[in-house]
């Protein structure tokens, strides 16, 4: 299954992407939330798309496409996550997970407009892979557990300012955490949709240029790993989100470094999740 949300900012209502349309399942379904994924409502939606998928209302292309889940209990990142990337950045390859977070309500949709922020002149971007939980995990035994607990994968634009994360002190969540700075979907799609989850080509533009052209298999820390890793520390809740790390590209390793302006556009995509598009302003 693929699930969207749809609707103006502060009214989503929830759906799912079915042979190529859009559906509003909001007849049925209050949300994609934390209640949604811990009360088993994934399979509660395939037995209610089996019954009901024909006589679902197809939404407008005109109608906002939504972040693809409700806002999270907690966005948790995980940094230095591909190789190349690493390099890039002149760090070493981390030996346990790299963790930081981004503030939760900078959840946005996938083709909204994203202001760069007051004082701003590093703004970037990052295309990355996110992961959504369905039931809550603490002190999980294995990886197997972790995958067990994987509601489905989105794309999430980890968009960054890199003075306030690098340049002010403190932890990084400050150049994380600016309204707009996590458009996530167009859907989540589930385990099932997808294929090799441990090869997928990454993709991210600006102004039409290829900037970013990786792959997941570049991967230090799977997915798996990385949920097991966080429940030996903390508690995850169903709907939280994980973003999994960036590849090689990003605007403060090129060289010279080319971060984002006014009427620039970004476009990125993850094979199997399909793609978005945001303009600067």
């Amino acid at each position: 299954m693929k699930l969207i949300r749809f609707g103006e900012k502060g009214n989503e209502k929830p759906g799912v992407f079915y042979q190529g349309k859009r559906l509003d399942c909001s007849k049925e379904f209050k949300d994609w939330d934390s209640a949604f994924f811990q009360n088993n409502g994934l399979e509660k939606l395939k037995k209610y798309l089996e019954a009901n998928a024909s006589g679902l209302p197809v939404i407008a292309d005109s109608i906002r496409h939504a972040s693809c889940i409700s806002r999270p209990g907690m966005i948790m990142c995980i940094g230095l996550n591909y190789s190349e990337h690493a390099a890039e950045s002149n760090m070493a390859i981390p030996e346990e997970p790299i963790i930081f977070g981004k503030a939760t309500n900078t959840l946005s949709g996938p083709y909204d407009d994203v202001a760069i922020p007051k004082n701003s002149t590093k703004t970037d971007y990052e295309v990355e892979l996110g992961v959504v939980l369905k039931r809550n995990v603490l002190y999980l035994k294995n990886e197997a557990e972790a995958a067990e607990a994987i509601a489905g994968y989105c794309i999430i634009n980890d968009l960054s300012e890199r003075t306030f994360q690098l340049e002010k002190g403190g932890q990084w969540i400050k150049g994380k955490s600016c309204p707009g700075f996590s458009p996530v979907g167009p859907y989540l799609a589930t385990p099932d949709e997808l294929g090799d989850l441990e090869n997928l080509k990454m993709t991210l533009s600006v102004n039409g240029e290829l900037r970013q052209n990786g792959n997941t298999s570049f991967m230090i820390f799977r997915p798996a790993f990385i949920i097991y890793y966080l429940s030996q520390f903390m508690l995850l809740e169903a709907g939280d989100l994980i973003s999994t790390g960036t590849p090689a590209g990003v605007g403060i390793g090129l060289d010279p470094p080319s971060y984002l302006a006014k009427g620039d556009l970004v476009e990125l995509g993850i094979e199997g999740l399909g793609t978005q598009k945001q303009k600067m302003i």
